[in-house]
């Protein structure tokens, strides 16, 4: 079952900085490159922890046997050109977990969610050629373009993004 998170107690943070130290350690481009910083990792949750507090974006999850095992962030657009939209960010498995469909369940939850909150644009980027950006594509996300060398890979080289986007609505254009 998928989780909407209003707040992040110590322990849900301890298990969702786990979670993300090992979805680096095993190759998922979400910001931060081997070595893993702990304290970095905690600082990140922490800020997360306020801005799911002040309303600025969902977090979901996925837990088995109290655990989470996986999680994803929906950040709301706040600009007032900019209110139909939200941003898909850091779709993480745990990678004992990965390709049992948990990624689309946090994803077909997410857009619920965004329709429920009067979001009719969904966009996201990805590591481009990713099982994340195949996931994303069998899923009507729309490739919007590539950027070469974009980010750094967690284990060193330069890596390419692929913007995507999907509608909502049969109203937005």
């Amino acid at each position: 079952m998928v989780e909407t998170l209003d707040s992040l107690g110590a322990q849900d943070q301890q298990q969702l900085s786990a979670l993300l130290i090992d979805s680096i350690e095993h190759g998922a481009s979400v910001g931060w490159v081997n070595p893993v910083d702990a304290a970095s990792v905690i600082a990140y949750w922490q800020m997360i922890a306020s801005d799911l507090a002040e309303g600025r974006r969902s977090l979901l999850v996925i837990r088995e046997d109290g655990k989470i095992i996986a999680s994803m962030q929906l950040e709301y657009a706040g600009k007032p050109n900019g209110l139909h939209r939200a941003e898909i960010q850091k779709v993480l498995v745990h990678s004992a977990q990965r390709r049992q469909g948990l990624g689309k369940r946090l994803m077909e939850t997410a857009e619920t969610l965004a329709r429920h909150r009067g979001r009719t644009l969904l966009v996201l980027d990805t590591e481009s050629a990713s099982a994340g950006q195949r996931l994303y594509a069998s899923m009507g996300y729309v490739n919007a373009g590539e950027v070469p060398n974009f980010a750094i890979g967690t284990n060193g080289g330069w890596t390419p993004t692929t913007y995507m986007y999907k509608l909502l609505s049969a109203h937005a254009t």
